[in-house]
């Protein structure tokens, strides 16, 4: 029987391990967890009636992946949708106040956040010709370049705040936003790249005979954790938890040394924890693939979760919340209005909201105590919301390692990886650190490596 080591018992490890019942059916595969639990970053904590996600909130259906693997695990039913408020109202703080971010192409005539030139460069994006230029591109020149600076200084700036918390002029637009340089190589034009992408999910959802609603996130009434703890009961053998590992050997199999006496023999070794983590694991193996590893950054993020009466916060509209562009120098990144998200995030009479703190640019606020940082937060929402009571319960979650960041050069880096492990068969690197930082990434990917590892076992005999 092959035997598989999965280092790393988040979404990544456990949806790989899950995938490969059906990939390699008759392996033996075993989760190794630093930690106590599972689930790394995705977990739902419950306190005083409150539920924070201090993580993702959700994750989007613009792939199925996730929505597939709630599915093959029997929660389809027990999926809930966002409201639809929060899909529609969404906003930034921007020029000292909140301003609704346009939800139709139309509002872009009347939106206050760009000028007539700015509207005029954006809305003629659909005409203007693709780059000759075959030189990587950041997602601020990408931006700047198909639609004007006003763009890139408001939209690509909060787009990129909100989803990786980092700097546009950094982030490589091939690697943080793949989908959107595929749009312009394929129809010349994000615009018209996107309209044909609306054409096709709605003959699909046609054809299906569904209504399309597209972009909706998903979660549970419990929470994220209903996902992580469906996966964890649903693994042949469950994970051993505290089991940190040191490093790897490759001799004729391989051999992976934990922090004790502990070692695991494997045919196949497969690290999904954070880069940082998987860097020192291979440092004896291959001293260069390490430093290609340790070479990919990660921002610092701070989740602080607000609880507040209802009575306290009357004038905050519906909608999903709003970011402030890193630009904005702020010290929230955003805030989510959790409770108009998702029902059950509060108790009766209370709302519940999530500020972000941190981010490339403002690293240090993650250092902040507790009180510094929570009074940072009371002072960001009386500026943009006019909120001037105390709340009545909160949280606060730090992530030292927060969200890798795809900078210029990420994919040539990838490539490099890649031809290191050529010489270590049977090893295989996984997790948000490489092909994308979301949940669907995670889950995409994880049937994507079942599907190499099964492979590589079928090529070798599967023999043990």
């Amino acid at each position: 029987m092959a035997r598989i080591i999965i280092v790393g018992a988040g979404i990544s490890g456990l949806a790989l391990a899950y995938r490969l019942r059906r990939a390699a059916p008759d392996a033996e595969v075993t989760v190794l967890e630093s930690g106590v639990r599972s689930g790394g970053k995705i977990w739902t904590e419950r306190s005083d009636g409150f539920q924070v996600e201090i993580g993702p909130n959700g994750f989007l259906d613009t792939k199925s992946s996730t929505l597939q693997l709630c599915r093959d695990l029997g929660l389809g039913n027990e999926l809930i949708p966002a409201s639809e408020t929060s899909r529609r109202n969404r906003f930034l703080f921007w020029n000292g106040r909140l301003q609704a971010l346009p939800a139709r192409p139309i509002a872009l005539l009347t939106t206050p956040l760009l000028s007539w030139r700015g509207k005029y460069r954006l809305l003629t994006e659909f005409f203007r010709s693709r780059s000759a230029n075959l030189a990587e591109e950041s997602v601020a020149e990408f931006a700047r370049r198909r639609a004007g600076k006003e763009v890139a200084e408001v939209f690509a700036d909060a787009m990129t705040t909100g989803i990786h918390g980092g700097d546009p002029e950094l982030l490589s637009i091939a690697a943080a936003f793949p989908r959107v340089a595929e749009l312009e190589a394929k129809h010349g034009s994000v615009i018209r790249g996107f309209l044909a992408a609306a054409r096709q999910r709605r003959k699909e959802a046609r054809a299906k005979g569904e209504t399309l609603q597209p972009g909706r996130m998903w979660s549970f009434r419990s929470g994220l954790r209903r996902l992580l703890e469906a996966l964890t009961a649903n693994l042949t053998t469950p994970p051993v938890f505290g089991a940190g590992v040191r490093r790897i050997e490759h001799r004729e199999g391989w051999l992976v040394r934990g922090e004790g006496k502990d070692t695991w023999n494997a045919d196949a070794v497969v690290l999904t924890c954070p880069a940082p983590q998987q860097a020192p694991i291979v440092s004896d193996l291959d001293e260069a693939l390490a430093q290609e590893i340790s070479a990919i950054p990660y921002n610092r993020i701070a989740v602080v979760a607000v609880g507040y009466k209802r009575t306290d916060v009357p004038n905050v509209p519906e909608g999903f919340g709003y970011i402030a562009p890193q630009r904005t120098q702020r010290d929230l990144l955003g805030v989510q209005w959790c409770s108009a998200i998702f029902p059950d995030r509060a108790p009766q009479g209370h709302v519940l909201w999530r500020a972000l703190c941190g981010g490339w640019q403002r690293a240090d606020v993650v250092d902040w105590d507790n009180e510094r940082l929570l009074g940072a937060v009371r002072e960001e929402l009386r500026l943009a919301l006019g909120v001037t009571a105390d709340p009545v319960f909160h949280y606060i979650q730090r992530w030292p390692v927060g969200i890798p960041q795809y900078h210029l050069g990420h994919q040539l880096r990838l490539n490099r990886i890649e031809e290191r492990l050529k010489y270590y068969p049977g090893l295989f690197l996984g997790g948000n650190a490489y092909h994308g930082v979301a949940m669907n990434d995670c889950t995409e990917q994880a049937e994507i490596l079942a599907g190499r590892i099964g492979g590589f076992l079928a090529n070798r005999g599967g023999k043990g």
